[in-house]
């Protein structure tokens, strides 16, 4: 098939899994065709099969704020002409949606089409989604795809009850990752070398409000009281400032390490003792499924999508919402008994092999577009 893919290309879970989807497709033989404003993060210089497609936004001052959306909807609609492609992927509804519904109906008055797939992410629909001011036209741009999935049941949940999608059915096709990746036996253990036998817990994000890095901060605190440890930072984002204001108000610069944003994280899964995601809410919880994948506990919140990801007091510990000391208990007592923690380390990383493992959830997608061109 040729599948054209959109995503946004920088640090965040919905570029991430739309390119390692799109690396996977080509590896299978499709002809994958990724349209966005940058080279996707993930995406390497060349793979066989892969091709980029960069959106380019003429600046004239008319426009006080570039028109993105429209750029991207004329891309597709020269890709599509040009290439062939049967299927417009879309991750993230806005702008994307939008775009691939434009550059449609510019097709269909040429006799011409493509389907359009939206796959559900998060914010898209618990944030951006309901704010006023793109309400309508994120539920138009979803009702018009062609087909529609969400990365886990509670963000399905979600669509239906902010938007009332009567006229579209949310399948649920979750995240995944790739388990030759995140093994912990396939990387040296480049922390631990640095770091000694300290216990060495981890939290990866983009630092947004969401996930409470004070929280994360705190959680550590809690456990370096009782066992002297260290906490890897990895990511960045508008709270990282609060994050290191945090460290130094409690006097634990020497023990914080905050590293920036890294492509590769499976290296540095493979040193943790436990991860910390202690959000206030996540959609799916990519990063804490890349933590069990590499035999990392994760200590985190029981809201959104985590509780499909983690299964709560077997792969980690899931407490209620800023609910730091629970959490910092949970930690230390997980930290202190070996067998427990062994335990949990093996089988979350059996368990993120069974439930979401890279074929597998290519498959489905393969799936999902075969069965879209049929009908």
């Amino acid at each position: 098939m040729k599948i054209g893919i959109t995503c946004y290309p920088t640090y965040g879970g919905s570029g991430a899994v739309a390119t390692e989807l799109g690396i996977a497709l080509a590896a299978r033989g499709h002809q994958i065709h990724f349209i966005t404003y940058r080279q996707p993060f993930r995406l390497p210089e060349f793979l066989p099969n892969v091709y980029f497609h960069e959106v380019d936004v003429g600046r004239y001052p008319l426009f006080e704020y570039p028109p993105y959306d429209l750029a991207l909807a004329v891309r597709m609609h020269e890709a599509v002409t040009m290439h062939g492609l049967e299927i417009l992927h879309c991750h993230y509804a806005l702008p994307h949606a939008t775009s691939a519904w434009i550059a449609r109906e510019m097709l269909r008055a040429q006799k011409l089409d493509v389907k359009v797939i939206t796959t559900l992410h998060g914010t898209d629909i618990t944030i951006v989604g309901q704010d006023p001011s793109f309400n309508a036209i994120t539920k138009f741009s979803i009702e018009r795809s062609d087909r529609l999935t969400a990365v886990s049941e509670f963000l399905r949940r979600e669509t239906y009850n902010a938007f009332g999608c009567t006229a579209c059915d949310v399948g649920v096709i979750h995240n995944f990752i790739d388990p030759a990746v995140y093994n912990r036996d396939a990387h040296p253990p480049l922390l631990r070398r640095q770091y000694g036998d300290d216990p060495i817990l981890m939290h990866i994000s983009n630092f947004r409000r969401v996930k409470r890095v004070r929280d994360v901060v705190g959680i550590f605190a809690y456990v370096h009281r009782s066992l002297p440890s260290r906490l890897v930072m990895v990511g960045d984002g508008p709270d990282r400032a609060e994050a290191e204001d945090e460290v130094r108000k409690l006097g634990l610069d020497d023990r914080v390490e905050f590293l920036g944003k890294i492509d590769n994280v499976a290296p540095l899964l493979a040193s943790a003792d436990l991860f910390l995601l202690p959000s206030t809410s996540e959609s799916f919880g990519l990063s804490a499924l890349e933590a069990l994948a590499s035999g990392v506990p994760v200590i985190g919140t029981d809201a959104g999508g985590m509780p499909e990801v983690v299964r709560n007091g077997e792969t980690g510990v899931l407490c209620q919402v800023g609910d730091v000391d629970g959490m910092g208990a949970a930690a230390l007592e997980l930290l202190t008994d070996k067998v427990r923690w062994t335990a949990m380390s093996e089988l979350g990383a059996l368990d993120a092999r069974a439930r979401f493992s890279l074929d597998a959830i290519v498959s489905k997608y393969e799936h999902l577009y075969k069965t879209s061109l049929a009908n």
